[in-house]
């Protein structure tokens, strides 16, 4: 092990408390070098979830639909998804939206379209807070839209300026995919992305009965949620190991799934929660320089997780970057890792 790895190895270890963060596992590859490390009770070849960081994976399949002509970024979403799903989807102030979303709007967060996960119904209450209360749960599509559809949407799809997390985005596009294609999600991320990648401890949940991955913690205690996580499916249901996410990022911004070109046109960014924005299908973490006075920490691109699971891609340092801390109610740590990970491999 170089000097550098026994550095970047002792920012995992040191992030061990065992009362927020119990486990890490990354794996970075900088100007074609690659290190993996981890910590804890997660070793380099630990199965986790990736909770949202899916999301990068299903946007790399409509935009390998959309490279196909099978899918235009400003097609209506009725064009791929019946009237039952439509009904009662987006309406706001009387006015129904629910023909002009697009699928550029659900890719963005720019629907307008509530968040059936941690938007609050109108007892004040969420399904985000019912599983951290330990109550796991199954749900189908149905059940999700059919939450989202009970909350009031943000505002009308496209507003200017306007952008809101919302997983029921991602179920959508989940279904649009199935429609298109006449397959499942996870049959068509066996076949264009794990199969031909060679992932084989990447894959979609969907046996409550599957130990595999390890649990999610929330705070000091375990989370066991395997119901809930075989329903997450497009918008969080990806199990995965570091190696596997770092190879999937690579291939993702190096023009394997759709070309390379169309990665320009995904960088339209709108604030979604801080230093976060949201492009098409993408995310940006950025920070102003004022936080970084140890080090400049680069642009960088990708997608994230509650489970504290992320990937992402600076371009202008041609470095990659995947793990996770397997934490829920601090998901900000693993950003925090990443940042020092980050400013040691560029030292």
């Amino acid at each position: 092990m170089t000097e550098k790895h026994a550095h970047l190895q002792k920012i995992l270890d040191g992030a061990i408390d065992n009362q927020k963060v119990f486990g890490t596992s990354f794996c970075l590859k900088y100007r074609g070098e690659t290190w993996r490390g981890a910590g804890g009770n997660l070793q380099t070849e630990s199965q986790y979830f990736i909770a949202s960081t899916t999301k990068l994976f299903v946007t790399a399949l409509v935009l390998h639909l959309r490279s196909n002509g099978r899918i235009a970024l400003d097609n209506p979403i009725s064009k791929f998804l019946g009237k039952e799903i439509l009904k009662g989807l987006h309406t706001l102030k009387g006015i129904d939206y629910s023909s002009q979303i697009t699928v550029r709007h659900l890719l963005a967060h720019t629907s307008g379209i509530p968040d059936y996960f941690q938007q609050k119904n109108r007892e004040g209450n969420s399904l985000e807070k019912e599983l951290m209360n330990g109550n796991d749960r199954y749900w189908s599509f149905e059940e999700a839209l059919a939450l989202s559809k009970t909350m009031r949407p943000l505002f009308a799809p496209g507003a200017k300026g306007k952008a809101h997390y919302s997983d029921t985005n991602f179920q959508l596009l989940g279904k649009m995919v199935e429609t298109v294609t006449g397959r499942t999600v996870s049959e068509n991320i066996a076949a264009l992305i794990t199969g031909p990648l060679g992932l084989s401890s990447t894959y979609m949940y969907s046996n409550a009965a599957d130990s595999s991955p390890l649990h999610l913690y929330y705070k000091d205690q375990a989370l066991n949620i395997p119901k809930a996580m075989t329903s997450f499916g497009p918008d969080g249901g990806i199990v995965s190991t570091s190696a596997d996410m770092l190879a999937f990022l690579e291939a993702f911004f190096n023009g394997i799934f759709f070309p390379k070109p169309m990665i320009e046109e995904l960088r339209v960014w709108n604030r979604i929660f801080f230093p976060m924005q949201s492009g098409i299908g993408i995310h940006q973490f950025k920070l102003p320089w004022i936080f970084n006075p140890f080090g400049a920490i680069p642009e960088l691109i990708g997608h994230s997780g509650l489970s504290g699971a992320l990937a992402y891609h600076s371009p202008g340092k041609d470095l990659y970057i995947a793990g996770t801390v397997n934490q829920v109610a601090f998901p900000d740590s693993s950003f925090r890792l990443s940042i020092k990970l980050v400013q040691q491999i560029l030292k």
